[in-house]
């Protein structure tokens, strides 16, 4: 581990949270992959194609999760409406769902490929990108670096960085201009966000905004929220979102102390699905009933929880509401992006663990928009406020619109900072359409 870029790799696999190391084989990083993923392409990960490279110019668009490919779409669109092909990569099983249900054959999906020489090299020579579009914090070493050998232009767009992200690549400042350098641009989401790419050595750096106040509303089927509205009948709702261990059972708190009082249903939306069954027993044990919307529960008089355990249907599980706790901000840290609570015309609620989403939430609670609760207690006050009196609900609901309003605009400004890369490329794919051969 003496060279820069094994050490700055070895930095940045720590900031990103993996416990792995850049000099790991690619067999042995394909073993790590085991149980986590779609086993039938579990080879993408390794740099091996299992679709066609189109013909024409292809801008490689990264998001490692759900937020960040909700983020991304509406710039994917953009991209594609000027002919350019979009090959869009994600980590995870959910996001690749996500992309099905929302792109479909708008985008080449294929699952990113491990940080790891070979998988990167060969990933790269097979797609020949000419351009490389990131969204958000991640920092990739291997992956910069052979992409900056090739010479192709390098962006990261909605970019930000966590505080603990920025603390760590500040104490090791050779390594971070190191890598941070080889980026052509950074479209930042905040003034912090921009000043501190700029500190760790890119450039050039400007600011859009939050990409995500301009995505829209989670979608939804309309039979399927009509069927549910009429299951749920005049019972009050609040629902908690993108829940993270613990969260569930603050859930449950929440719904025991109100319901003598209010008979409500409670939603709960886990962050990662999966967790269903667990989340399923301990609500149990708590001596709840739960209807769960993968298995086709009826929601009846007697249900106490509706466990929302399935990918992509935020909107229907929103627009059963008007009350919204957004998760990974109680018992974790972080926390989530309101802004689809709010586009959908939720009151938001929340921990005091935002920091990943800060400068969001300030603008919503300035507006008025959302509140922050510091514990489970408080938690269940404000919920059982905003359930009995429909002024206040009513309120922060409209003021929750206003906030994403004002948040619009990201798209445009990102777009035009784009331009001097992606005009070319519009103008070749248009002098030279796909369907001209391979």
């Amino acid at each position: 581990m003496k060279s820069g870029l094994a050490r700055a790799a070895l930095l940045g696999y720590r900031v990103a949270g993996i416990g792995a190391y850049p000099f790991v084989t690619p067999y042995l990083a394909y073993r790590a992959l085991k149980g986590k993923e779609d086993r039938q392409r579990r080879l993408e990960r390794l740099g091996y194609p299992s679709r066609a490279r189109p013909h024409g110019p292809l801008i490689w668009v990264h998001a490692a999760s759900v937020g960040e490919t909700n983020a991304v779409i509406p710039l994917i669109r953009e991209l594609v409406r000027r002919n350019i092909h979009v090959l869009l990569t994600t980590g995870t099983v959910t996001s690749a769902s996500l992309v099905q249900s929302r792109l479909g054959d708008e985008v080449i999906h294929q699952y990113v490929p491990l940080d790891v020489k070979f998988p990167i090299k060969r990933f790269i020579a097979y797609w020949h990108p000419d351009a490389a579009i990131t969204a958000e914090s991640e920092i990739w070493p291997t992956t910069l670096a052979e992409l900056a050998r090739r010479n192709i232009p390098q962006i990261r767009v909605n970019a930000r960085l966590s505080d603990r992200s920025y603390d760590r690549w500040q104490n090791n400042p050779a390594i971070a201009e190191l890598l941070f350098g080889k980026l052509s641009l950074v479209i930042a989401r905040s003034d912090v966000d921009a000043e501190r790419f700029r500190d760790l050595g890119a450039w050039p750096v400007i600011i859009s905004g939050n990409l995500k106040g301009d995505t829209d509303p989670p979608p939804y089927d309309p039979q399927v929220l009509e069927r549910y509205r009429s299951q749920v009948g005049d019972r009050k709702t609040w629902a908690a979102i993108c829940t993270f261990d613990g969260e569930e059972a603050a859930a449950a708190f929440v719904h025991r102390a109100l319901k003598p009082r209010n008979h409500q249903l409670t939603i709960i939306v886990p962050r990662h699905p999966e967790r269903g069954d667990e989340i399923e027993a301990m609500l149990k044990q708590k001596g709840l009933v739960v209807a769960r919307r993968s298995r086709g529960d009826v929601i009846t008089p007697e249900t106490d929880i509706f466990l929302g355990d399935t990918i992509g249907e935020m909107g229907l599980y929103l627009r059963l509401t008007e009350i919204s706790f957004v998760g990974r901000s109680l018992t974790e840290d972080g926390g989530q992006n309101p802004l689809e609570s709010a586009m959908v015309g939720c009151a938001v609620l929340s921990g005091p663990n935002v920091q990943n989403f800060r400068e969001t939430y300030q603008q919503i609670i300035r507006k008025g928009g959302a509140r922050m609760v510091r514990d489970v207690e408080m938690l269940a006050k404000a919920v059982h406020y905003l359930m009995t009196n429909d002024i206040a609900r009513r309120k922060m609901i409209d003021c929750g619109h206003e906030a994403v309003q004002d948040m619009r605009g990201a798209l445009s400004t990102t777009v035009k900072a784009l331009e001097p890369y992606i005009n070319p490329l519009t103008v070749t794919a248009r002098l030279r359409p796909a369907s001209a051969g391979a």
